[in-house]
């Protein structure tokens, strides 16, 4: 049970608000589950925005080197500041979940700038450590120490989830895709569902960790049937497309 007032209730909301596909499936698992993942997706809320919190770099840079610093103490496994957000997350890491979250703060200095990526493999470089290394500790905390298979989902999702932002992103100034042009969208697309097939047949997988992979199956076939969605913010399938692909990825994985 996770009591209202703790540094898990305050993680859960964090959660709620800043990441509503992550907090469902964290709902849909068991208590114990909750425990460990709300810490790890506040974090992932928190470092996601930092860069978008200020016009500031520098100042960016500063709050992303906050939760490095944090994550240094956790990994040296001494005494960890007083946070909400800290406190849990260094009762559920280990030394390789400090590792993939520390090169998940490096990618995001990539959202300090509003240049785009220089080319496709480097936003797969900064896809498969934000989505895919969030989704491979997700599954860590739960047990699953191979974590592969939920990196290529997690990375999947993130492709997914970095398509939904494009037009919001474009408002802010940001330039998020190497080659906009519907072919260079499909394309991406399209190796993102790739992904997802590499992730299926996944014994071992904590349905918990990866079940905010089913947004992903939808909103790529979306993008690769018509990539201009993308640009005009019309991907987002219908909420009971969306229950229905929740409701089987958690009876089926």
């Amino acid at each position: 049970m996770i009591v209202e007032g703790s540094d898990l209730w305050a993680c859960a909301q964090i959660v709620e608000k800043g990441d509503p596909e992550r907090f469902r499936a964290a709902m849909a698992s068991a208590v114990e589950a909750r425990a460990r993942l709300f810490p790890l997706y506040a974090f992932n809320v928190e470092v996601a925005r930092a860069p978008w919190v200020t016009v500031e770099p520098m100042i960016a840079e500063m709050r992303l080197q906050w939760w490095r610093d944090a994550l240094e103490e956790i990994g040296a496994g001494g005494e960890v500041r007083r946070h909400e957000v800290v406190t849990p997350l260094a009762g559920v890491l280990d030394a390789e979940g400090v590792r993939l979250l520390d090169a998940l703060i490096e990618a995001r200095r990539a959202d300090i700038e509003k240049a785009p990526f220089e080319d496709a493999d480097a936003l797969w470089v900064y896809l498969e450590a934000t989505g895919g290394g969030l989704m491979q500790v997700a599954a860590r905390v739960l047990g699953d120490a191979d974590g592969r298979r939920a990196r290529a989902l997690g990375t999947a999702y993130g492709l997914a989830s970095y398509l939904l932002a494009v037009p919001d992103l474009v408002a802010r100034g940001k330039l998020p895709l190497p080659d906009g042009r519907p072919r260079a969208v499909e394309a991406l697309a399209r190796r993102g569902l790739d992904l997802l097939d590499q992730a299926r047949g996944y014994p071992k997988a904590p349905k918990a960790a990866v079940l905010p992979g089913a947004l992903a199956l939808l909103v790529l076939r979306r993008a690769v049937q018509d990539p201009e969605r993308v640009a005009d913010g019309a991907l987002m399938p219908s909420e009971a497309m969306l229950r229905f692909a929740r409701l089987k990825a958690a009876v089926f994985g």
